[in-house]
């Protein structure tokens, strides 16, 4: 059966879950909630998931996929080198709303798009979007609507957008879809902001730098109305397009 909608609020949430784990690992989708909006997400490993993600958004492969994680230990095993200005950020704002783009280990077997050598990673905050990358391992994820439209604030609407082309969907109930994270790129000479989300970017950046404490560092509150009583936070908003469509991961690479 294919478009499910499974509601993750109530006692059935474990067997949700576990069946959106299922998908996954099959090569299949699943949608899932974040703090800002709903994402499609793949077996980041799986390259026909990950190929799928691409066609049923319409996506263009020049626009590469962000991927969650479910602890900052696995940067280790995901990118080339974890520098000392991601360490820090991780320690600030992880989980939480930062993105941060590294370079790739060469020799993982992915298909994430044409991300020049480069990956955008982010370890969610939101329970059920963890639960879900604690199973599967490192998740892929972007907005669930076609590419360029508004991401959902709904399992509902992301079901509209998406259909039958995706396997599964868990309702963990709205989510304020105009939020998104900040998205820092630490392939350049120095730590740059390629989009401004919901953290302060001149504090991220001090962050970066090492100008400022990363325990100092303030984070949103969360909005409790909308993460719902069985959430704790974020997941990967990275995926979340601009106004005009454009998704600002198309920029993550390094120069």
């Amino acid at each position: 059966m294919t478009g499910e909608l499974l509601d993750v609020t109530g006692d059935g949430r474990e067997d949700a879950v576990l069946r959106a784990t299922e998908a996954l690992r099959a090569g299949q989708l699943a949608v899932l909630p974040t703090d800002t909006a709903y994402g499609v997400a793949a077996d980041a490993f799986n390259t026909r998931g990950t190929a799928r993600i691409f066609g049923t958004r319409d996506q263009p492969r020049r626009t590469p996929l962000p991927v969650l994680v479910r602890s900052p230990k696995q940067l280790a095993g995901l990118t080339t080198v974890v520098p000392e200005a991601a360490e820090r950020l991780v320690a600030a704002y992880w989980p939480g709303a930062l993105t941060i783009v590294l370079f790739a280990e060469p020799n993982l077997r992915w298909d994430l798009g044409r991300n020049e050598g480069t990956v955008a990673v982010r370890m969610p905050l939101d329970d059920v979007a963890l639960a879900v990358v604690r199973a599967v391992g490192p998740v892929a994820m972007t907005a669930a609507s076609r590419c360029g439209e508004t991401a959902p604030a709904t399992a509902a609407a992301a079901r509209e957008a998406l259909g039958e082309a995706v396997e599964v969907y868990l309702d963990d109930g709205p989510r304020p879809a105009a939020a998104a994270s900040t998205i820092v790129d630490l392939t350049r000479r120095e730590p740059a902001v390629l989009r401004a989300g919901l953290l302060d970017a001149d504090e991220v950046l001090a962050v970066a730098r090492g100008e400022l404490d990363p325990f100092a560092a303030t984070m949103p509150p969360p909005d409790e109305d909308a993460v719902g009583p069985a959430s704790t936070g974020a997941s990967d908003v990275a995926a979340v397009p601009d106004e005009d469509g454009e998704d600002p991961l198309d920029d993550a690479r390094p120069v």
